[in-house]
């Protein structure tokens, strides 16, 4: 699949914004795709602190953001159209060879999930998914595997006129072509 198909069902911002109101899709590093449903004032601390409210509906959670620290927290809006070509290529990349003690491995690809950087999410996934099927495939690896999934396809389908099974799909569909390509190639 090549990339502009997969552009042809997102709907990506053109540009980064760097501000936040109520409505907003945003992404938050640890959590994912969430919504601004609101803002609050608290005092902490004897510190009146202006929070953003967002609710992460997947999780069913509600995370409060001080609004002057957002940025610096990683909140941000959905990736712009470059930040997903640049996924999408890096999802169409070769695998990398898995080198080292899969705990440090595995260290390294929970920090690039947690990072939010989707082109960071997608190089776990395509390191990862050449595995996929492997019925020996360590309970750690494959919850990694989901985790970056989750968050890849879940950002995709907020940027989207698709769902998140349909995103996810899609995503594993380009993963499976990309792997027969460069088994090919091999």
């Amino acid at each position: 699949m090549k990339i502009v198909s997969i552009f042809s069902w997102c709907n990506m911002p053109q540009s980064k914004e760097t501000s936040f109101k109520i409505g907003d899709t945003v992404v938050y590093p640890s959590h994912g795709v969430g919504r601004i449903t609101g803002e609050e004032s608290q005092v902490i601390a004897g510190i009146d602190m202006k929070l953003y409210v967002i609710s992460f509906d997947k999780d069913k959670m509600i995370l409060r953001v001080p609004k002057n620290r957002a940025e610096k927290a990683g909140l941000r809006h959905l990736s712009s159209t470059v930040e997903f070509k640049q996924a999408l290529q890096a999802l169409q990349g070769k695998a990398k060879a898995a080198k080292g003690m899969w705990s440090k491995r595995a260290q390294e690809y929970e920090l690039k999930i947690n990072s939010g950087n989707i082109v960071a999410i997608a190089e776990v996934l395509r390191d990862l998914h050449p595995n996929v099927d492997d019925p020996n495939r360590s309970y750690s690896e494959r919850t990694i595997y989901e985790a970056a999934m989750d968050r890849l396809a879940h950002e995709f389908a907020a940027s989207s006129t698709v769902d998140y099974e349909t995103a996810g799909k899609q995503i594993r569909e380009m993963l499976d072509e990309s792997r027969l390509l460069h088994q090919a190639a091999a």
